[in-house]
């Protein structure tokens, strides 16, 4: 599913509360943490008033808590989005802990009446078998033998693409990625996708680019293979070069990949094809075996992303020698799935993946690790639990009137854009009112009846989890779209715009404080949540939202006018961060981030014109609470959600890799334009915080 998420980083499990266990929840082996403190709206401990808000206004509304709040050990970066996960982790963990606990044992039944005690069986096994952390070390690898003796009886290249199949079937990624969603230009069917893949570095660019520090990570990455493959068994001499041999085909496979901002442009990655024009396209590899082993019996139209990608695989695939391909399909079944394995492998894989990329300091307890897997595996069954004790209806009511309210204000603000045409106009309402709006949680719940899930191998329990989820995607193409479905399990702290599908989306686990407040005044929650709201409406409007239609297909309803004044603007925003420097050196990529800083912009923007409808229609203005009036909170809780501590190594990463910009470019960017902010406090014209009226990017 194409997504377009608020927020991209670790894996962020929200809280689930107990769900009618009467049993006090176990406790963990490992010491647990005390959670998370959330603080309460605007916190004037969180501020810095020794720093003026012309100067520096993320350090004004967020320098005391980023002084006070380092990055804990286990964590690359620190922020709002971290704390509400921590928070929501804890709700969880008594949740699993119970449910482990009491679970009935009704594995395999699929009467409706019995679904309740089937997600209670299945989130209390798997989250069991998961901790029971003697039996996963004494096990080492064992639960992936037999999946190691397939790969080592390949015979022939044949073999290998079936393979590569096989894998993909079990959840593993392989040479390239292969998968179901919507047609971009008929969205209310499901079609195959094919799309680049293969390696197991964050971007293609690790491979290719020839700086030092990209240098040194190959090696690292190398060494890690060597390590890993050590652990398997192997010889010191013998890992090193199996891994020397990995790193081969994997350069080979990104060499031909696009590049992240190539990858932006949906034209480009629609290219639909026959079985027969594939084949031809690809004639070494042949796509009937591996339609037949991944049990897809009529593939249909399939949507190739990246055609050369595919075309130089074709050249990869039948001269990179047999062993060197067991090689390398051994080592990517491994990767996908280390962190469910012994001790050894688990921090093994940490080490690079987490400490060398990220610069986390230390392995989460396990606990933490074992939850965020349930929600990944199980995330509608957990969730069912967790909304019914953290998510009460009245907060559903008030985000779905924040939502109108800001539907309002996007429409008045299309009506009144100078350098967009009538028609366009018309065509960009039409989007605007079919909108769906997905808030909390789905209203019809995933059936989990077929997945096996027992208290034995927790890899086993993994591996069953990634092949249900497979499979599931794989049996949709050919078949109408299921618009009720979700992308993003009920405790995700994050949100997120589907084109295809053009819908917003907000879990129940952002709905929290600090975002999401019931009892909080308009400005807090119109500054945080709305904010939220307002950049994923925005994302259908940013620089590929755009180009589809009310329904979701990929389709030009921009006059040739109105589409060149809203490219002209788009590069003033390119050019706007692409200034920005957060390491020294190392600047924003403006053309990678583009589609979220419009989206920030505009949701900022957005937000603020609700604020002033939803106090209008509450009889004016309100006086100033502690000291702030309305506008001013507004602003320094849109701060607030930003704030972040954040490690060097994290941010080089996340600014080769990440669409998004780093927290505080995501507050003083937007309102470095926006002349309702500069009055708010009565900011100076050409002050650091207030861009020059002739460099003011506008376009929502």
């Amino acid at each position: 599913m194409t997504k377009i998420l608020l927020f991209t980083g670790a894996t962020f499990v929200c809280a689930l509360s107990a769900h009618a266990q009467t049993s006090p929840p176990t406790k963990s082996s490992e010491e647990k943490p005390a959670a998370a403190q959330i603080s309460p709206p605007l916190d004037p401990k969180n501020m810095d008033t020794s720093i003026k808000p012309q100067d520096d206004f993320y350090l004004y509304a967020n320098g005391g808590w980023i002084k006070h709040n380092p990055i804990p050990p286990e964590f690359s970066r620190w922020g709002s989005f971290n704390m509400l996960a921590e928070q929501n982790n804890d709700a969880l963990h008594e949740i699993v802990e119970k449910t482990a606990a009491v679970a009935p044992k009704v594995a395999g039944k699929s009467n409706p009446e019995k679904a309740a005690e089937v997600d209670l069986q299945k989130v209390g096994d798997f989250y069991a078998s998961g901790m029971n952390e003697k039996a996963v070390d004494g096990a080492r690898v064992t639960p992936l033998a037999d999946e190691f003796k397939r790969i080592d009886a390949l015979k022939d290249r044949g073999d290998v693409l079936k393979e590569i199949a096989h894998l993909h079937a079990i959840g593993m990624t392989a040479f390239f990625r292969f998968s179901s969603n919507q047609d971009a230009k008929n969205s209310t069917m499901v079609i195959a996708q094919a799309f680049q893949g293969g390696l197991a570095l964050p971007d293609r660019d690790y491979y290719t680019k020839e700086d030092a520090g990209s240098k040194k990570i190959r090696d690292q990455y190398v060494e890690h293979m060597t390590k890993m493959f050590t652990l398997l068994g192997d010889s010191a001499q013998l890992a090193a070069e199996r891994a020397a041999k990995v790193m081969a085909v994997e350069t080979l496979l990104a060499k031909p990949a696009r590049t992240r901002v190539a990858l932006r442009d949906p034209q480009k990655n629609y290219n639909k094809m026959k079985q027969a024009e594939l084949q031809a396209l690809t004639p070494d590899l042949n796509w009937a075996d591996y339609f037949k082993e991944i049990k897809l019996t009529e593939p249909g139209d399939i949507n190739v992303g990246q055609p050369d990608f595919f075309k130089a695989a074709n050249d990869v695939f039948k001269t990179v020698s047999l062993d060197d391909w067991k090689i390398y399909l051994r080592w990517h079944l491994l990767h996908g799935m280390a962190g469910n394995l012994s001790k050894d492998f688990v921090e093994e894989d940490f080490n690079f993946f987490s400490k060398t990329l990220t610069g986390a300091q230390q392995l989460k307890p396990r606990w933490k690790r074992v939850v965020a897997k349930t929600d990944e595996e199980l995330g509608e069954s957990l969730g069912k639990l967790y909304v019914a004790d953290y998510f009460p209806p009245e907060a559903k009511a008030r985000a779905l009137e924040m939502v109108n309210n800001l539907k309002e204000a996007l429409a008045d603000r299309i009506k009144t854009l100078e350098w967009m045409d009538d028609a366009t106009k018309q065509e960009a309402l039409k989007k605007l009112a079919a909108f769906t709006v997905k808030i909390g949680y789905p209203d019809k719940w995933r059936d989990y009846a077929l997945l096996k899930i027992d208290r034995g191998p927790y890899a086993l329990n993994v591996l069953r989890g990634e092949t249900f989820e497979r499979n599931r995607q794989l049996t949709k193409i050919g078949k109408p779209v299921d618009r009720s479905e979700w992308g993003m399990t009920p405790p995700t702290v994050n949100a997120y715009y589907n084109p295809n599908r053009n819908e917003i989306v907000f879990p129940a686990g952002i709905l929290q404080p600090p975002f999401f407040d019931p009892k909080a005044d308009d400005a807090v929650n119109y500054g945080g949540i709305g904010a939220v709201i307002g950049h994923e409406m925005t994302h259908g409007f940013d620089d590929r939202g755009r180009q589809y239609d009310a329904v979701g297909n990929l389709r030009d309803w921009w006059s040739p006018e109105s589409a060149k004044a809203y490219i002209e603007r788009s590069k003033a925003i390119v050019a706007q961060y692409s200034g920005y420097e957060p390491l020294p050196g190392l600047h924003i990529n403006g053309e990678l981030t583009q589609g979220e800083n419009i989206a920030d912009i505009g949701g900022v923007k957005i937000a603020y014109m609700a604020l002033q409808k939803a106090l209008a229609k509450k009889g004016g203005t309100p006086e100033k609470t502690d000291g702030f009036t309305p506008e001013q909170r507004f602003f320094l809780s849109f701060a607030q959600i930003w704030r972040n501590n954040q490690r060097d190594e994290d941010l080089k990463l996340r600014l080769n890799t990440d669409p998004h910009s780093p927290g505080r470019f995501r507050t003083i960017g937007p309102l470095s334009n926006f002349v309702e902010f500069q009055k708010a406090f009565d900011l100076p014209d050409n002050c650091p915080m207030i861009r020059p009226v002739d460099q003011r990017v506008n376009i929502w």
